[in-house]
């Protein structure tokens, strides 16, 4: 693979358009939003030219502080961008990945593409990609940052097949919701502080860490402003009491963000939210809308399983794909960096916790 020119990176995302499973984690406007964090973009291609390129990959790369000394991690946010049925060009680009890494001497190089597996919640998994990655050296990774797993609306349908088509209560509350006044509004940039406390809030009470708000605020007005996202506000008697943010880009709309407040949960604003974020996706010509997160265990043991449950209403199809996987050029500070990782991660959540409490106080 080679590197883009200054010149050629303007055009990067022109470049993703032409490869349909493309995802706006590659986009330069994602490696602008990690920017923020430390991480410095490389862009690459495979092929006779960027423009006829058969594989595109954006890598991330950052320095961390790591027992006193300062190491480099690679990761290539839902990437490489190939086609995974062609064994050639996959071994191809595993070989420019990890030879990337040791010439960059990092501790690890991951990559998490949306590669599937298989779909539904079990059975008949195609395991060809992750034994290609095992027989390469590739090590499942402890650390996935995405999610492995999704569920996926069909956008193709009319919007009567897809009311038709969700669960009788789904369809019951998208009503309820309507018939007790809520109301569905686009949402403005300059709303971005007000999603972000509502954000907050919903952290603290569902029991997940966020990042401050200038990294919230800042990641979302790239994508609004570069036309790549859309926000949608549910009020009740003119109140906002609910919220999300849609990230659209290469025929796929995403279900990146959402947030609420306590008040008016009865009146089920979340469902007449995911209904009208459908009718958005179709308007802007999108054909799938990823609903963006299943569990990695399909039942009750897994933290996701509430939120899979409000999902599976849509009728979409559960998504199963590799994960993230990760190859060391250095085995042995692999290991201790893993074992050290959670505990930092454990150490961050607490913190990230508390100052989601205080984001919402203040």
């Amino acid at each position: 693979m080679f590197p883009l020119s200054e010149a050629e990176i303007k055009n990067w995302d022109k470049l993703l358009l032409k490869f349909p499973n493309a995802h706006v984690l590659q986009t330069s406007q994602w490696a602008e939003a990690k920017a923020q964090n430390g991480w410095q973009p490389r862009y690459f291609w495979s092929g006779k030219s960027p423009e006829a390129a058969d594989a595109l990959v954006m890598i991330l790369k950052r320095q961390v502080s790591f027992l006193g000394l300062k190491f480099t991690v690679l990761y290539a946010p839902k990437g490489p961008v190939l086609d995974w049925q062609n064994a050639q060009l996959v071994e191809e680009t595993l070989q420019f990945l990890q030879d990337f890494a040791k010439k960059e001497k990092a501790i690890f190089v991951k990559i998490d593409p949306d590669v599937l597996i298989g779909t539904g919640e079990a059975g008949g998994d195609d395991l060809r990609i992750p034994e290609r990655l095992e027989a390469r050296g590739w090590r499942f990774s402890q650390d996935q940052i995405q999610f492995r797993n999704t569920v996926l609306i069909d956008l193709s349908q009319s919007e009567e097949d897809l009311l038709a088509a969700m669960k009788q209560k789904t369809r019951y509350n998208i009503r309820l919701a309507t018939k007790k006044g809520v109301v569905i509004r686009e949402g403005k940039i300059e709303e971005l502080a007000m999603l972000y406390k509502m954000y907050a809030e919903t952290a603290v009470r569902d029991d997940f860490v966020i990042r401050g708000q200038e990294y919230y605020l800042k990641t979302w007005r790239i994508f609004l402003e570069a036309g790549m996202a859309k926000i949608l506000v549910a009020e009740a008697e003119n109140q906002p009491i609910a919220a999300l943010i849609l990230f659209h880009f290469n025929g796929t709309s995403r279900y990146m963000y959402g947030m609420s407040t306590a008040q008016a949960r009865e009146l089920m604003p979340n469902y007449l939210l995911q209904w009208e974020a459908i009718r958005l996706s179709k308007s802007l010509a999108c054909q799938s809308y990823d609903l963006w997160g299943a569990p990695d265990v399909f039942d009750e043991s897994d933290s996701m399983w509430g939120v899979y449950r409000f999902k599976q209403g849509f009728n979409g199809t559960t998504a199963r794909h590799i994960g993230a996987w990760d190859f060391t050029p250095q085995p042995l500070l692999y290991k201790i960096y893993t074992q050290y990782l959670p505990k930092l991660l454990d150490l961050m959540r607490r913190r990230g916790k508390s100052e989601n409490k205080k984001q919402i106080q203040g």
